[in-house]
């Protein structure tokens, strides 16, 4: 009974992306801040509401949701987990939101198609995401020690982000940016908002394709710390996969309402690399100390808070943007497929 609940989750999403692509982004327009907003708040809107139909969900147990081997799941515990979920992937968004500015600021994306990258980008990172959590359950499950190996990677990726900036990312030289400009050629230009196009009579991706391509990787990689973050929390895949979602809805509105003030926010990145350290001692501690969901989710609040608080009180100067790199670099070959051609030749690619 429980494949209904999932379709029906899964046709909302779908129903919800369809307006927002079909119908209120049907033509291509800046996002203002204010619009952004106003998205941010429905989303938040909607996780809430959902919340409460989670309680009811697990505390009358609608489609046997709830009912596992041994013991049951009340509504409160239910919804506690979902809304802790809920807070770390949306708190882990807000580093991606700073690599997403760096991404768009290295290609000179255009502010105009922006929404859409970030739109097929999100549609992509759902699916994926389906995936791994589905993956990640299905490890746990079987290989119990699996959950030592979670911990210690969140751990790891805590360090990690504690040492690196975002000057490290290059996004020229990332893996599908590669292999897409193996096989195709690349427009000199942007063409519009079209991911597509052709030259000389042969298929070709235009910039913004590539960007794309960036965009979906670097949120797999953000998934590989998010996914076990949660599992650390429920292990229950639905409301790992409903966190994950409608958190992911919101990011896209997120990025056009904090994009332009996140650089403000500088101690921030501090506060997420102790949420993760937190969580990977947490899952290093599961099979022999209980540390209640709500206090995790007040540590995690407490966190957040204090980091964002400090920001506020001790800010500093802003940071400088991202250096605006040619397309020019785009649409020519990388360094070792350059072929040197007699002077006058004309490149037909």
């Amino acid at each position: 009974m429980t494949f209904w609940l999932w379709f029906g989750f899964i046709v909302f999403v779908l129903t919800m992306l369809a307006l927002d692509l079909g119908v209120f982004h049907r033509h291509a327009h800046v996002v203002s801040v204010r619009e952004a907003l106003s998205w941010c708040g429905v989303c938040a809107a909607l996780s809430l509401v959902f919340t409460v139909v989670l309680y009811f969900m697990y505390e009358n147990h609608w489609l046997g949701m709830g009912l596992k081997e041994g013991h049951t799941e009340d509504g409160w515990k239910a919804a506690i987990d979902y809304l802790t979920g809920y807070i770390i992937e949306m708190s882990l968004s807000l580093d991606n939101i700073f690599v997403i500015a760096v991404i768009f600021g290295y290609f000179c994306v255009p502010e105009l198609y922006q929404h859409r990258v970030l739109f097929w980008g999100i549609l992509g990172a759902l699916i994926m995401r389906g995936v791994m959590i589905a993956a990640g359950a299905a490890l746990i499950t079987r290989f119990e020690w699996i959950i030592y190996v979670f911990g210690g990677l969140l751990i790891l990726t805590a360090v990690k982000m504690l040492i690196t900036n975002n000057e490290d990312i290059h996004p020229d030289r990332n893996p599908l940016v590669r292999l897409a400009r193996r096989f195709y050629p690349v427009t000199p230009n942007y063409e519009g908002e079209h991911f597509f196009s052709r030259i000389d009579g042969r298929r070709a991706v235009t910039p913004l394709f590539l960007v794309l391509l960036v965009v979906e990787s670097t949120d797999v990689l953000f998934a590989v710390d998010s996914i076990p973050a949660i599992f650390a929390i429920t292990r229950d895949p639905f409301i790992v996969f409903t966190s994950n979602v409608f958190a992911i809805l919101c990011l896209r509105s997120m990025y056009f309402a904090l994009a332009g003030m996140i650089s403000k926010f500088r101690y921030l990145k501090v506060s997420l690399v102790f949420v993760l350290a937190y969580v990977g001692v947490k899952m290093l501690l599961s099979h022999h100390v209980h540390i209640p969901t709500l206090v995790s989710l007040s540590v995690i609040v407490g966190m957040l808070a204090v980091g964002i608080l400090a920001s506020i009180f001790r800010s500093g100067p802003p940071e400088p943007p991202p250096v605006c790199h040619p397309i020019s670099e785009l649409s020519s070959p990388p360094e070792s497929h350059r072929v040197e051609k007699p002077t006058g030749v004309a490149d037909r690619r």
